[in-house]
């Protein structure tokens, strides 16, 4: 048996505090930020990963010569919590934003002159930020675009603490403001279904309104677009380790946890093979069927309940050119298979030729389509959309597959969705899934993590004021 701490330390002497120590279950960004805002505050962490890395389901691996990210993540100015995230890896730089939303829209079946539209701002304050966007985009009739905009405001004026908006999908919203087909394809689905991993009719009103108001109604810079420039293993991995070292917690990966108990005396006992971790807090940083196996019970009212989280699945094509194909860095796409589609070549180490990957969100009727088959779909459409491709010649392709990458935003998941406490003391939740508010992102990740770690903190006795400054520094 060992103690989840080393021997005290000078600043726990200095303080005259007891040491503390805790366990995080889970390497992912929410397991990640739970570890470093308990570290920061003293208390002895260890951090638990059954993967051989840290970074969950954003992370790199190795084909060839090539760095591949598993999927496209990218993230917004108004994620300020990931954004502390990526500040406090010391990897901001890495993973720069845009200084202006601007989104290139390919309309494979657009009349010439007509096929490329953009969505961006100007400086001006919400909502006329986004007038010249809307007022020149093409996909849309300029009947379509009105109607855009009085959605929108109906949209700003919901009031995201009722209730009653996660029992109500996102479609069936849109069509009763007077969204047509159309509308839903080119805009709406657009932003939501890249966000919230779910088409419209598919998604919780509570959950599509979050991101829509967030996103693009609350600042005129909200929704400006950052993304990795590096492989996602050098932030969420290296960069992450790197930090976690620094504040002294013991990282173990390729160690899973088979159980977890609340001893007489008030500790956690942590079981992994060959040992057991003890210590004063616990956070489990796990996705939601995990986290239902190890919950000791008595911990939640209902834990049936996080069964009930669907899941949901993404794709991503990985095609490598022997020519440059691509002109800017990324674009989304209209009227065909195709969703998002961004430029790795450099972010892979990719020397010669281009390498595009597309991302198919909400992919469940293709997730298990032979790569043979989706190369027959997407070379073709690509082809559609970007005429270089016609001729260049295709020097790989590859699909990786993530069948549970976010839980399903559906109507009626506010209710399953826990917050951090449980009722055991001392043992807390985080993942993306947990009542963040937010949809199964990064930001939600960062942010369970920082409401675990002050759950935790509550628990052992420890202040909490440094969590109160982690949104406020980022933003």
């Amino acid at each position: 048996m060992s103690d989840a701490t080393r021997p005290e330390g000078p600043d726990a002497e200095a303080s005259g505090r007891p040491e503390r120590a805790a366990v995080v279950v889970g390497g992912g960004l929410a397991g990640i930020t739970a570890a470093l805002a308990l570290a920061d505050t003293g208390v002895r962490v260890t951090l638990l990963e059954g993967r051989p890395r840290l970074g969950g389901l954003a992370f790199s691996f190795q084909r060839g010569a090539l760095t591949v990210d598993n999927g496209q993540h990218v993230y917004l100015r108004c994620c300020t919590a990931y954004r502390w995230f990526l500040d406090r890896i010391d990897a901001a730089s890495l993973a720069p934003l845009q200084d202006r939303l601007d989104v290139p829209v390919l309309d494979a079946e657009g009349k010439p002159g007509r096929r490329l539209g953009r969505i961006g701002r100007t400086a001006l304050p919400v909502p006329l930020h986004l007038a010249k966007s809307l007022a020149t985009y093409p996909h849309l009739s300029l009947a379509e675009r009105a109607r855009v905009g009085r959605a929108a405001l109906a949209l700003k004026g919901l009031d995201l603490a009722d209730p009653a908006l996660d029992t109500q999908n996102f479609g069936s919203w849109l069509a009763a403001h007077g969204q047509s087909a159309r509308a839903i394809e080119a805009l709406w689905d657009l932003v939501g279904v890249a966000t919230l991993n779910a088409v419209a009719g598919d998604s919780s009103l509570g959950l599509a309104a979050m991101v829509f108001k967030t996103g693009l109604l609350s600042d005129p810079g909200a929704a400006d677009i950052g993304w990795a420039r590096v492989p996602l293993g050098e932030l969420h991995d290296t960069l992450a380790r790197k930090a976690l070292d620094s504040v002294g917690v013991r990282t173990e990966v390729r160690t899973r946890v088979t159980s977890i108990s609340l001893n007489e005396n008030g500790r956690w006992s942590v079981q992994v093979p060959g040992e057991t971790l003890h210590a004063d807090a616990v956070v489990l940083a796990v996705p939601q069927r995990e986290a239902h196996e190890l919950l000791p019970e008595g911990a939640l009212d209902a834990p049936e309940r996080l069964l009930e989280i669907g899941t949901a699945p993404i794709l991503n094509v990985h095609v490598v050119y022997d020519r440059k194909v691509l002109s800017r860095p990324f674009f989304a796409a209209l009227g065909s298979p195709v969703q998002w589609v961004f430029d790795r070549t450099e972010a892979s180490g990719l020397r010669e030729g281009q390498y595009l990957a597309l991302s198919q969100s909400a992919a469940q009727d293709e997730i298990d389509e032979p790569v043979s088959v989706l190369r027959e779909r997407y070379l073709p459409e690509l082809e559609r959309l970007l005429p270089a491709t016609r001729g260049a010649q295709v020097k790989d392709f590859f699909v990786t597959r993530e069948r549970t990458a976010t839980f399903a935003p559906t109507p009626g998941v506010g209710r399953l969705r826990p917050g951090a406490r449980t009722k055991a003391p001392g043992l807390c939740l985080a993942g993306a899934w947990t009542a963040t508010g937010w949809p199964a992102t990064m930001e939600s990740a960062v942010r369970s993590g920082v409401s675990a770690a002050g759950a935790a903190l509550h628990a052992l006795g420890r202040p909490r004021d440094h969590l109160l400054e982690l949104f406020e520094e980022a933003a």
